[in-house]
């Protein structure tokens, strides 16, 4: 199907500069005017010359395609980068269903828990400046933490049966989900971070961290792994740590020195037609808008009193392609350097230390707030060990494969099963296509 990638003004972060390749279809790139950017800064290449088959390419672009025509998903974008050059950009389906605008490379998404690796990012700058360490209890930074309890079950009575924290969880164990914190999980503890409201983005992140401390921890620090709401503390930390707002933290040593100028926690009012809405499957088994997720019919259009370290995130696919691209380099994107090889490679360490902390899927560990490829046979996975990544809950994903030197963004909205289908298939359509 012949679907041109055009740019509509608002995609100067790769600057659409794709033009279709004679007989190989839209999503093959090659360079027409590349003087913004360097090796290694995303100018568009023929895939053969990245060691990529156009041809085999093509298997990636029918089923992104086949994946919207089989009613699966609303719609999709994708994004390959190889060797530091743009090789591979699709869109395919509808931003809603309701309207049918056509999905962009220039679409915007809500990537929910893709904020948490920019969160980290953020985190090791401050690393890097000497803020913090990784054994520091994380009292030190944030003294309502000083004497938590954690819940141990329920008298006869029904009460809570609480025990005093036998210390303070570290700033590693904040970092790879190991200090004792919820989510919003259907225990004891997480439906009290409902009952309190602990994600309010109406409130400051001050009024997180009090809840919080009012709160008890769902385990011993340091004794097991639960996916948590750890990266949001650790938005308050860059707020505290930096003397900045978090989200000023954000724009100004992140999105701006990357220049990802469609990353942000809300959709200013001017661009919301280029939002993608979260669907799901109705009850008929047909696409709908998803009513009861954010993002479904409403889109934020103003700034979080409380932007969410661990979810808050709207961002587009050329723009996180920057981020990932940056860290694939070891930290640097188009002269601008935000943390050092040596830091990116600490991020991307499984930091699970003690064999009871992993309760991830087969072959993976946990390094600082990235999942991490441990053992690709035991994953079953196509990508190498080494490779890091991470999604988000509408389905948004990517992956960073330093051993192929290849980064990989899709974006879709979407909440259910649909969601792991396309992200398998993706990894199995782009590691076909390598040649060498």
């Amino acid at each position: 199907m012949d679907r041109a990638l055009t740019h509509g003004g608002h995609f100067p972060s790769l600057v659409m500069l794709a033009v279709l390749v004679a007989g190989a279809g839209p999503s093959l790139v090659e360079p027409v005017v590349a003087q913004e950017f360097a090796s290694g800064d995303l100018s568009p290449a023929h895939p053969a010359a990245v060691g990529l088959s156009s041809e085999r390419l093509r298997r990636l672009d029918v089923g992104m395609q086949r994946m919207v025509d089989d009613g699966k998903v609303a719609g999709v974008v994708t994004m390959l980068a190889r060797n530091g050059h743009l090789a591979f950009v699709d869109a395919a389906g509808v931003q809603d269903v309701e309207t049918g605008t056509p999905m962009s490379p220039d679409s915007i998404f809500l990537i929910y828990s893709m904020t948490k690796p920019v969160t980290g990012v953020a985190m090791m700058m401050l690393y890097e400046e000497g803020r913090w360490r990784l054994n520091d209890p994380v009292s030190k930074y944030i003294p309502e933490f000083a004497n938590l309890e954690v819940h141990m079950g329920e008298h006869v009575d029904g009460s809570p049966a609480l025990e005093a924290a036998s210390r303070s969880m570290t700033m590693r164990e904040l970092m790879t989900h190991a200090a004792g914190l919820d989510y919003f999980s259907d225990g004891p503890v997480g439906r009290q971070y409902r009952q309190r409201d602990v994600l309010n983005p109406d409130a400051p992140l001050q009024t997180m961290i009090d809840k919080l401390a009012a709160l008890p921890l769902r385990s011993q620090p340091g004794t097991s792994y639960y996916y948590s709401i750890a990266v949001d503390v650790q938005g308050y930390l860059v707020e505290k740590l930096s003397g900045q707002p978090f989200d000023e933290f954000l724009l100004t040593r992140i999105f701006e020195p990357l220049g990802m100028v469609d990353t942000g926690f809300f959709v200013p009012a001017g661009e919301i037609d280029r939002a993608a809405r979260v669907h799901r499957l109705d009850a008929s088994g047909q696409l709908s808008l998803d009513d009861a997720s954010e993002g479904g019919r409403k889109v934020r259009t103003l700034p979080p009193a409380g932007p969410s370290g661990g979810a808050g995130l709207y961002s587009t696919a050329g723009d996180y392609l920057r981020f990932t691209q940056m860290l694939l380099n070891g930290g640097e994107f188009d002269g601008q350097r935000l943390l050092s090889p040596r830091t990116v490679e600490m991020m991307r360490t499984n930091h699970q230390l003690e064999e009871p902390l992993s309760t991830m899927t087969a072959g993976r560990g946990w390094g600082l707030d990235f999942a991490v490829v441990l053992d690709a046979a035991a994953a079953g996975e196509p990508y190498p060990d080494g490779t890091y990544f991470w999604s988000g809950a509408a389905g948004t994903w990517f992956w960073i494969d330093p051993v192929s030197d290849l980064t990989f963004v899709g974006m879709i909205q979407h909440r259910g099963d649909s969601r792991r289908e396309i992200q398998g298939l993706s990894r199995n359509l782009v590691y076909q296509a390598l040649t060498h």
